[in-house]
């Protein structure tokens, strides 16, 4: 497979996954994701606006956030969000600081 059929393959994988996660399952939690599998969707949105500064395009983490939950954060957050019980919010404190902060 060639670089280029390579590329568009990936791409085609993650826009199947952020269109996933933002119309087919919107009532998986972020915190439920990171708990469980290390990111969300705020670290996807992260990675895209790391890639983009890697092409040298400048991009807030509002506008990523934007660009990968299809609206304001705190739109979705007011949409789809729910309470985390104290249980899973230590849980995400520890897989915060393995998946997250730890990365140095």
């Amino acid at each position: 497979m060639d670089d280029q059929t390579r590329i568009e393959l990936e791409a085609a994988a993650f826009r199947a996954l952020r269109a996933h996660l933002m119309e087919e399952r919107t009532d998986v939690q972020n915190i439920d994701m990171m708990n469980l599998a290390g990111f969300c969707r705020n670290c996807l949105s992260r990675w895209y606006q790391e890639a983009a500064a890697e092409k040298g395009i400048e991009m807030s983490q509002t506008e990523a956030r934007e660009t990968f939950y299809g609206m304001p954060m705190s739109e979705w957050k007011a949409k789809y969000q729910t309470d985390a019980s104290p249980e899973k919010q230590a849980a995400f404190e520890t897989a915060f600081k393995e998946n997250v902060t730890d990365k140095g």
